[in-house]
């Protein structure tokens, strides 16, 4: 459960490394805590350093400290029970930027990612993922 004020692992190459939620974009449901799936407004705390060279190439960082982006959770500590039964917990709490139209900031996600995704509407971040659990 991700609420304001969270700190989040990016998990993508967009450029950012650590992400703080400001906002819980859903229904007026479980009281603004967002769970996997959800989409977050988030503020970069830490993000990659840039060099004057990688400025000027196609491939360089696509946020920087302090940018205001959106997210959708990816990982959370707090256990999720899935309709089986089996209760699922990662170590850490991860993110994906996104873009305003919804869209990844990145083209490639550096870690595992939640199976739930698939079913909030996700199904784009699981294919790219590395391994669903």
């Amino acid at each position: 459960m991700i609420g304001l004020k969270g700190t989040l692992n990016v998990i993508d190459n967009s450029g950012a490394l650590l992400v703080e939620c400001v906002n819980v974009l859903k229904q007026k449901v479980n009281n603004g805590w967002g769970g996997v799936g959800d989409e977050i407004v988030c503020v970069v705390k830490r993000a990659r350093p840039v060099s004057p060279a990688a400025q000027a190439s196609s491939t360089a960082v696509k946020v920087r400290k302090g940018d205001v982006r959106r997210a959708v959770i990816v990982r959370t500590k707090k256990a999720v029970r899935r309709p089986d039964g089996r209760m699922i917990r990662f170590d850490d709490n991860a993110a994906v930027l996104l873009n305003n139209k919804r869209d990844m900031l990145g083209t490639r996600i550096g870690g595992v990612v939640s199976a739930d995704l698939r079913m909030k509407g996700w199904g784009k971040i699981v294919s790219i993922a590395p391994k669903v659990i």
